[in-house]
C-alpha cells in the first residue's frame, strides 16, 4: 500500500530545475479553484496559458494570475504545443478522452481531472497511448491528500485498528434543489451524476487502501424534483483482500453521517467533517501563504479511536488529524516530469476505479451484485 504523502522533492533540487510551462484547459470550478492555484504554488511549474471560451473566465484567469496568457479554445492552446511542457484538463467530463488523446498525440504529458474517461476501456486506451508515446498520464485524485484520508491511511498502515473488517466512507450534502449544468445532466454523454463525480473519489480511496475489487453492489436513485442524474447512491465493494467498503454519495442527506467509520478487529475510528483545503481554496487562500497552517484543522474536528464507546458523546481517544496536502500532487507531477518517475496517480489506477464505477452503475440498474473474474 503506497503512502500518498510520499510526493515531494528536495528543496535544493527543485529550485535548480527549469520551470515547466503548463497549459490549463478549462477555468470553471475545477480549473480556477483547484488546478490553477495549486500549479501556481508549485516550485518547478508555471501556469503559462489558460483556454476558455468564456470571456469572463478569461478575464478572471488574468486577474488571478497576471502573467498568464489566455486563448479561446483547447485547439488554440494545443496549437502552441511546442511552447508547453504539460497539459492539464479541467474541462467537462465528456471532453477528457478526446482532449487527452489530442494532447498526447501532440507530444505533451497530461494531467486529467477525474474521471479520466467514461469507461475503463477508454482509460486503458489512453494509458496505452501514453506508454507508446513515452509520456506521463495522470489523474487528479486530490482527495488522496485529504487530511482525514491521510490519517486513516496511517492508522491502517500501522495496524492500529487491527485487521480491517469494514470501511465506511461518505460524501453527503444537503442540496434539495438541483443546481443544473452538465454535472447534473441526465445525458449519458455528459458523464454527470454523483457516481462519477464524488463517487470517483470514494472508490479511488477505497482501492488505494484495500486493493482491487472482487465484487460490487450498488443502489442509485434520482430523488430531487427536476433532477436528471443520480443524486443519492450507495456502493458496496468487497475487496480481494476481504475488506468490505461501504460508500455513500448524496445530495439529499438531511442529516450527515461520519466522513469515515473504519472498523477493525481491535478498534474503530470515526471522523466527522470535511478536509478544510477546498474551502480555503474557494475563499482565495493559497498554499505557501498559510505557513504550517495549510490543511490543518482544529482539535475539535479530530476523529476518535476506541472500542465500544460512542464518539458522539466523547467516547474513545481523540486522534490528531494529519495536515491535508493537496500541493503534494503537483509536487509529485513536477518530480515525475523532471526525474522520469511514476505519476502520483496512474491511468491504470484510474481504469481500476472506473471498472468499479461501471459495475456499480450496472448493479444499480439490475439490482444484482457483480463479480470480477
Amino acid at each position: 500500500m503506497s503512502d500518498p504523502r510520499d510526493a515531494s522533492g528536495s528543496p535544493d533540487a527543485v529550485s535548480a530545475r527549469p520551470p515547466l510551462r503548463v497549459g490549463l484547459i478549462g477555468y470553471g470550478l475545477a480549473g480556477s479553484v483547484f488546478h490553477a492555484p495549486l500549479i501556481a504554488a508549485t516550485d518547478g511549474l508555471v501556469l503559462d496559458t489558460v483556454s476558455s471560451a468564456n470571456p469572463e473566465r478569461q478575464a478572471q484567469a488574468r486577474a488571478e494570475h497576471p502573467q498568464v496568457r489566455t486563448v479561446d479554445s483547447a485547439e488554440d492552446l494545443l496549437s502552441r504545443a511546442a511552447d508547453l511542457d504539460l497539459i492539464v484538463l479541467a474541462s467537462p467530463n465528456k471532453t477528457h478522452m478526446p482532449l487527452a488523446t489530442a494532447a498526447l498525440r501532440a507530444g505533451l504529458p497530461v494531467v486529467v481531472d477525474k474521471p479520466l474517461a467514461a469507461t475503463a476501456a477508454e482509460a486503458e486506451l489512453l494509458t496505452a497511448l501514453a506508454d507508446e508515446q513515452g509520456l506521463l498520464l495522470s489523474v487528479f485524485q486530490n482527495r488522496r491528500w485529504d487530511n482525514d484520508f491521510l490519517t486513516v491511511h496511517k492508522l491502517v498502515a500501522e495496524g492500529t485498528l487491527g485487521e480491517i473488517q469494514r470501511f465506511e466512507s461518505r460524501f453527503e450534502r444537503w442540496r434539495p434543489q438541483p443546481k443544473g449544468g452538465w454535472r447534473e445532466s441526465g445525458d449519458p454523454a455528459e458523464i454527470g451524476g454523483l457516481l462519477y463525480d464524488l463517487g470517483s473519489h470514494l472508490v479511488d480511496q477505497a482501492l488505494t487502501l484495500f486493493g482491487p475489487a472482487a465484487s460490487v453492489y450498488a443502489e442509485s436513485d434520482v430523488r430531487r424534483p427536476g433532477a436528471e442524474a443520480d443524486d443519492d447512491t450507495f456502493i458496496a465493494v468487497t475487496h480481494t483482500s476481504g475488506v468490505r467498503s461501504h460508500l455513500w454519495v448524496s445530495s439529499t442527506a438531511a442529516q450527515l453521517g461520519p466522513r469515515f467509520r473504519v472498523l477493525g478487529s481491535r478498534a474503530g475510528y470515526v471522523k466527522y467533517g470535511l478536509d478544510p483545503q477546498e474551502t480555503a481554496l474557494r475563499e482565495g487562500l493559497r498554499p505557501g501563504t498559510q505557513g504550517a497552517n495549510w490543511g490543518v484543522e482544529p482539535e475539535s474536528c479530530w476523529g476518535r479511536l476506541g472500542a465500544g464507546e460512542c464518539p458522539r458523546t466523547g467516547g474513545g481517544e481523540p486522534v490528531p488529524t494529519l495536515p491535508g496536502d493537496y500541493p503534494a500532487y503537483y509536487r509529485a507531477i513536477a518530480d515525475a516530469l523532471h526525474e522520469g518517475g511514476a505519476a502520483p496517480v496512474t491511468g491504470t489506477e484510474a481504469a481500476g476505479a472506473l471498472r468499479v464505477l461501471e459495475a456499480a452503475k450496472l448493479s444499480a440498474s439490475t439490482g444484482g451484485s457483480l463479480r470480477f473474474a
